[in-house]
């Protein structure tokens, strides 16, 4: 009897085995046959990296401590393969549709667009510059592993957009810089504008070496009278399970003789903040992360409350938050960003903006995006 039951255990714990075996041997295919992941730099690329002040022991660093992991609790796993608490819309989102005839009749003062989460297109002073353009359907390597955008359906096809003169990346997160995306994309794009390390994902997809240009914090370049620059953010990196930090994450700051605009790619409040509007501000206009934060990992985004005080250390006449209204990726309903951000805003007098996807934002107007389109 006992010789029978051990046998029994014997072959489930083979069987076990085989399927764990099974499971690591797909994974570690998978990683390293899918383009989605990107590659790793070299070169001079790796150079330049080695050389940066904020690499150290290996990674890069944020620009004071941070934990990216502030409390982790196992019993919220499940929650994130749910959609109760509302964290997906019950309803259709509005979407404002364009047409090649939007980007053919352009205003004199810059024009923003949203295209959902933190995706925007800007025209400014003759240029076309689109930033963390993820137009997927889901910010993961692949389809079975994220959640569906909420809308179907994108203001404009990517065959039907304008040639582009500039593509800002903030960071290699799925949600901020997709395979896809680039690789329809690139043919249209004469610059490619990126922190550290980033180049090595673009050219194993396709985007010629040429094209881009790496940056480290504060580092600046003049492109036909708009002055792009990289500045700190309070996040991390990595597009697969052994290359945490192994690229830079950035802000953007865009100066011309007429406009200053700041974009904070992903990032958890800090002192780095004011030091950008103290050194760059006052700014027309930010793009400023609000959505996608938890007690769990509260270093590395921001609550919508900490949204609106960012906008006021960097001095911004003008905010639209951003990092919200496409995908689930955290456990707060689908509308608590623009809910908690509108009421702060209100409470310290702080201007926002809150367009519909595709709708526009003209600078230099009072007449800018204030529906709250969300709560019908």
């Amino acid at each position: 009897m006992l010789k029978n039951i051990l046998k029994i255990l014997k072959i489930m714990m083979i069987s076990v085995l085989s399927i764990v075996g099974v499971f690591t041997l797909v994974g570690v295919v998978f990683v390293n046959v899918s383009p989605e992941f990107g590659a790793g730099a070299k070169d001079q690329s790796l150079e330049r990296i080695r050389k940066s002040p904020n690499f150290l022991n290996g990674a890069f660093k944020n620009s004071e401590k941070t934990l990216q992991n502030t409390g982790f609790k196992w019993s919220t796993i499940p929650k994130f393969f749910t959609d109760d608490n509302n964290k997906t819309p019950s309803k259709k989102l509005p979407v404002e549709k364009i047409t090649k005839k939007y980007f053919e009749n352009k205003p004199n003062q810059p024009r923003i667009t949203w295209f959902g989460h933190s995706t925007t297109f800007i025209e400014m002073e003759g240029l076309n510059i689109f930033i963390d353009p993820m137009l997927g359907n889901v910010p993961a390597p692949s389809p079975f592993l994220g959640s569906k955008r909420f809308q179907k359906e994108l203001p404009i096809t990517i065959d039907s957009l304008p040639n582009i003169d500039v593509v800002l990346i903030s960071h290699d997160h799925y949600d901020h810089l997709d395979y896809g995306s680039i690789v329809k994309l690139k043919d249209k794009v004469s610059k490619f504008y990126v922190p550290l390390g980033i180049k090595a994902h673009l050219t194993s997809w396709g985007v010629e070496a040429n094209k881009i240009t790496e940056f480290d914090w504060w580092e600046n370049i003049n492109h036909k009278g708009i002055e792009f620059i990289s500045t700190p953010a309070r996040h991390f990196s990595g597009r697969g399970l052994t290359n945490r930090n192994s690229t830079l994450w950035s802000s953007w700051v865009l100066k011309s003789n007429n406009y200053k605009l700041f974009f904070s790619g992903d990032s958890g409040y800090g002192k780095h903040f004011k030091e950008i509007g103290n050194k760059y501000g006052p700014f027309d206009f930010a793009m400023v992360e609000c959505g996608q934060y938890n007690e769990q990992w509260a270093q590395i985004h921001m609550t919508p409350e900490e949204t609106i005080q960012a906008s006021i250390d960097v001095q911004s006449n003008l905010t639209m938050p951003i990092h919200w209204g496409a995908f689930k990726l955290a456990l707060h309903s689908w509308d608590d960003p623009i809910k908690r951000a509108t009421k702060k805003a209100n409470e310290l007098n702080v201007q926002i903006t809150t367009p519909k996807i595709g709708e526009p934002i003209v600078l230099g107007t009072s007449d800018f995006p204030v529906e709250k389109w969300w709560l019908q």
